[in-house]
């Protein structure tokens, strides 16, 4: 058995010990007897608008082994995504289920119930939310007098959340009526988001017996006030100076917060929807978020500190053999290198063994995803690389959606003056082996100017001279609405970062997410992340944050800060995360100069990695993945289930304990040294172990 599968199994049995008696992995036969239900509802529910989609799909298979046929999903019924995920059935085979969707249908509602094309193939129950609109008006005004909470006319968003609430909360208690009263069935709702809140409220106004649970993925003011571009952590929990003679005009003032937080929902227009947000953070059986920087920011914001953390997971593919991804790496790498051939074409005077691809993605939105700290970073990595005149080339990507008119006609251009020069090659070489056959054949020794003719040279000539081109290659691959006022261009324009032959950092804004279809870049996301060498995330407001940790799974080095879900989470459970190449950028306790400094001092020493160093690097970063796996962190959702069940039934359920186990640390790698005095940029020679070798030569 090899080291690093020794390495994974003791990590797993490590990490699931701990003082709470969980339920096992048995595809719901100890849910069935103990009869305990579980329903997860969120609006992402086989209805792909945001991340939760992810969270709740690639955690699904994961759920499904322990709890079977007695796990159900909730979510809004869309069609265009029903049409491609979902199997729709006619009734469920479980009679309290089948009779409580017949007594709603027979009241006018539409709803579909089916199973969800995904790992675990889950039951889903979707409601028509335009089925009960009829009722709107009356559900607002109820909702005004359980919670005093008023819903504008014009949010349409929040008039969906109304009706979506309000029909959940219907179903838990139509299903619930199902049991007789010596039945004590155990029934748990998983909230996710303000979206789906509103029935958490209910629910508890009506004492339906219910265990139920939020869980905030990112708090609706935290994101609208970091968007702001102001100090939010460091001012958080200071408390609010308040001017005497506007405290009369403002009203009640929080006196805790370094923020009116009234005022700001306010200010925002969102007034409403943070209402609901704290409502269902309290009303909640138990509370939670996906990070130790959103529970700080839940604690303040909305004044309920969660009571246990969930972070997010992904789905992990093993391969057999270690350096099966690196072989995709290298693969995914060539697919780049033919885009870049296209679009530096007349400017392609720099080696691609040489050249490394750096990039960031996510949502546009430019202070918040760390943006604006990347591309002064690159401004200053650029500056450092050709003060030392490295001969290395850093290609930096900013994947990012933004309103565009059209492909850049330049960069259409790039790609079909690269096809056309392979394609002529191409023939030439061809013919060129034609004739060196029939030569050989004829018992003659091939001679140079028979080879390669006249007519071939000219036109490998006119090929050669199509490749000149008067200007600079494009920063841009589309045609940005709007440029002058692009925040992305115009910070470029600010570094003047225009791919000029000296630099040393080239930029290519896409402002479009990848895809296979694409006629200009050819390439799915996932394929791109493989063939890069860092990913770059220095966000400010990130709750967890999804694009490190895919590149995490794939054994992509990355670039996140202490901001981030996913920092922290790393900071708890890795010694030393530099050395698995997870770099972290302090966000919190540093000024913005000083996080552009560490930014840019973290790129440069990667540009100083040899190649043997980065493979080894990707090797211990792809070691981390059984870290970000569901079939580890699907444990917290277990644990938030089991406390929702003793908080709403004690004398049932012991009381857990409230020191868990420690958490598990993953070691600094062997090869690492105990002092960082010997190199700063440089990865020290590896051991003997397997899991450090490189795998293969070929990058």
């Amino acid at each position: 058995m090899s080291s690093s599968l020794v390495r994974r199994q003791s990590f797993a049995s490590a990490h699931l010990v701990d003082d709470f008696d969980l339920s096992p992995k048995d595809r719901g036969r100890t849910a069935s007897a103990e009869n305990r239900w579980v329903f997860e509802c969120a609006w992402e529910v086989a209805n792909k608008v945001g991340g939760i989609y992810t969270v709740i799909r690639s955690k699904a298979g994961e759920t499904i082994e322990e709890l079977g046929d007695q796990y159900t999903l909730l979510g809004p019924y869309n069609e265009a995504c029903v049409r491609t995920e979902v199997e729709v059935m006619d009734e469920p085979d479980n009679e309290c289920l089948k009779n409580t969707l017949n007594n709603m249908r027979q009241r006018g509602i539409k709803i579909t119930f089916g199973r969800w094309l995904i790992d675990g193939y889950p039951k889903v129950i979707l409601f028509d939310i335009g089925s009960a609109a009829w009722m709107l008006d009356q559900w607002k005004n109820e909702f005004w007098d359980v919670a005093s909470i008023g819903i504008p006319w014009h949010d349409r968003e929040a008039n969906d959340a109304i009706i979506f609430g309000f029909l959940i909360t219907w179903f838990l208690g139509e299903f619930r009526a199902q049991f007789s009263s010596d039945s004590n069935p155990m029934i748990i709702a998983h909230f996710h988001e303000w979206l789906a809140g509103i029935a958490i409220v209910l629910l508890r106004c009506r004492h339906i017996d219910v265990s139920t649970i939020f869980t905030t993925h990112a708090t609706l003011l935290g994101r609208y006030l970091c968007a702001g571009n102001v100090d939010f952590y460091n001012n958080l929990d200071k408390k609010l100076k308040i001017d005497p003679v506007a405290k009369g005009s403002r009203g009640k003032v929080d006196q805790h917060l370094g923020f009116d937080i009234d005022k700001e929902a306010g200010e925002r227009g969102i007034y409403h929807r943070y209402c609901i947000e704290r409502a269902a953070a309290h009303c909640a059986s138990v509370f939670t978020t996906v990070s130790d920087i959103t529970a700080f920011e839940c604690e303040h914001l909305l004044r309920r500190k969660p009571d246990i953390i969930l972070p997010n997971g992904l789905n992990v593919i093993k391969f057999q053999a270690i350096h099966e991804f690196q072989n995709l790496h290298a693969k995914a790498k060539e697919k780049i290198n033919d885009f870049i051939r296209g679009h530096f074409y007349g400017h392609y005077d720099f080696n691609l063994d040489k050249t490394l691809y750096f990039f960031i993605a996510g949502r546009y939105e430019f202070s918040n995803k760390g943006a604006d700290l990347f591309i002064e970073s690159l401004a200053r990595l650029n500056h450092y690389m050709k003060s030392c005149n490295s001969d290395v080339t850093v290609v930096a990507f900013l994947i990012f959606p933004a309103r565009t008119n059209s492909f850049n006609v330049d960069s259409l251009k790039g790609q079909a003056v690269s096809k056309q020069l392979k394609e002529t090659v191409a023939d030439i070489q061809k013919k060129i082996g034609t004739r060196m056959f029939e030569a050989a054949l004829a018992g003659k020794l091939p001679d140079g100017n028979d080879m390669l003719r006249s007519e071939d040279m000219v036109k490998l000539k006119r090929c050669i001279y199509a490749t000149q081109r008067p200007n600079l290659p494009p920063v841009c691959t589309h045609n940005v609405v709007d440029d002058a006022h692009d925040p992305v261009l115009n910070h470029i324009r600010r570094v003047q970062l225009f791919n000029n032959r000296h630099d040393r950092v080239k930029v290519v804004f896409h402002p479009e997410f990848l895809s296979s279809t694409n006629p200009l870049f050819a390439c799915d996301y996932e394929e791109f992340v493989r063939g890069c060498h860092l990913g770059v995330f220095p966000s400010y407001y990130e709750p967890w944050g999804y694009t490190p940790a895919e590149c995490t799974v794939m054994g992509i080095p990355s670039v996140t800060t202490n901001l981030s879900g996913f920092g922290c989470f790393v900071s708890q459970h890795v010694a030393d995360p530099t050395s698995y190449g997870i770099y972290i950028v302090d966000r919190r306790n540093k000024g913005l100069e000083e996080s552009v400094q560490q930014l840019a001092q973290y790129m440069f020493d990667f540009t100083r990695l040899t190649r043997r160093q980065r493979i080894i690097q990707r090797n211990r970063t792809e070691r981390l993945s059984d870290l970000l796996d569901w079939k580890s962190l699907g444990l917290y959702y277990r644990k938030a289930r089991q406390l929702a069940l003793q908080k709403t039934h004690p004398d049932t359920f012991d009381r857990l304990q409230d020191n868990p186990a420690t958490a598990f640390m993953m070691p600094r790698p062997a090869s690492v040294p105990a002092s960082p005095t010997s190199s700063r940029s440089s990865t020290p020679p590896p051991t003997d172990d397997d899991s450090d070798s490189d795998g293969g030569r070929k990058e």
